[in-house]
């Protein structure tokens, strides 16, 4: 049983957002969502999960506890666990916190964190490949965003960093014939210089970007081997409208002023809640319906299993744990009692 004393309370870094967000945007092409609601939540999501995976293992490495990354997650698999320890595969579930009541709350008193469930898609857990010897690790990340125009303003104002995307619709991102884009006619009707990149994939699959500066109202062609295109990101918010036209497709997408969202993540702490068997999990947990209000969530939009975070095993143990066995070379799959 978990007390307040056992989460870990861990720092957050601006890198952890920039490396968040490399993630979700090569992920665009691979990812589906399964909770609904807006492209750019999803990302935020996205980013938010990552940062808080790359906190873990900074964390393993600051406090010399050996872990592995061999299978850590590639884009065309998102669900796959993240690190190893003591050859037990880990699948680290974190949950982004972003009203400004709930950080204060947990700031003051980690107490809520204990009451609320320790939550796994049922989707994610039905799915073939894991085994009953995996773990699931719980984290918390505390933290704003700046998603309306008003806030992008005013992140922009304060210095604050942003980063502006617009991601492209699956005729554009998944197409379902895989054939070249050809020359890509860049437009945009603002009146000032837009400084951007497109992401997308070559003929290969393989991930590529393109960066260029767009004067006013000026057609730019960009002459790439693009098959796909995922998003386009710009660093300020155009006041215009913004083309895009496909030699190869003859199609033009036009995107509007409004249609740019700001995906950084204002992190502000980490906290690392505990862990779980999958076969421990398997036996305690309950189902949360799709549409439950929890502490993370005001409505899940997915059905959920669900324990307890108290009911949750302390970290601290654990890495002592993965100490112990490192030393004595007992090897991989060491026993979990």
């Amino acid at each position: 049983m978990l007390t307040p004393s056992d989460i870990l309370r861990i720092p957050y870094t601006p890198d952890l957002t920039e490396g968040g967000i490399a993630y979700a945007c090569r992920s665009l092409p691979h990812t589906y969502d399964r909770m609904g609601g807006s492209p750019f939540d999803r990302l935020r999501r996205i980013v938010a999960g990552v940062a808080v995976e790359l906190a873990f293992r900074r964390h393993l490495a600051q406090q010399s506890i050996p872990f592995d990354i061999k299978g850590a997650t590639p884009f065309t698999d998102p669900d796959r666990y993240d690190v190893s320890l003591g050859g037990h595969r880990c699948d680290i579930k974190s949950f982004l916190i972003t009203h400004r009541d709930q950080i204060t709350l947990l700031r003051r008193d980690l107490e809520p964190a204990l009451k609320a469930p320790a939550l796994v898609p049922l989707d994610q857990y039905s799915r073939d490949g894991h085994a009953d010897n995996d773990l699931y690790l719980f984290a918390f990340l505390t933290g704003l965003i700046a998603a309306s125009p008003d806030d992008m303003q005013k992140a922009a104002e304060a210095g604050q960093p942003t980063h502006l995307i617009h991601t492209m619709p699956k005729t554009w991102t998944r197409p379902h014939h895989w054939n070249p884009l050809g020359a890509l006619a860049l437009k945009s009707e603002s009146d000032e210089t837009l400084m951007l990149e497109i992401g997308g994939q070559d003929s290969g699959r393989e991930f590529m970007t393109r960066s260029l500066e767009l004067p006013p109202r000026t057609r730019v062609e960009v002459n790439a081997d693009f098959y796909s295109l995922a998003y386009v990101h710009v660093k300020s918010r155009p006041r215009g409208r913004f083309g895009i036209h496909s030699l190869s497709r003859k199609e033009t997408y036009l995107i509007e002023p409004v249609a740019w969202s700001n995906i950084w993540v204002y992190g502000m702490d980490i906290y690392l809640a505990g862990w779980i068997s999958r076969e421990d999990f398997r036996r305690r947990a309950t189902l949360i319906h799709e549409g439950s209000r929890v502490f993370q969530y005001n409505l899940t939009r997915t059905k959920n299993l669900a324990v307890p975070v108290s009911n949750l095993k302390s970290l601290t143990e654990l890495f002592e744990r993965v100490r112990g066995w490192a030393e004595s070379g007992s090897g991989e799959r060491s026993e979990l009692k």
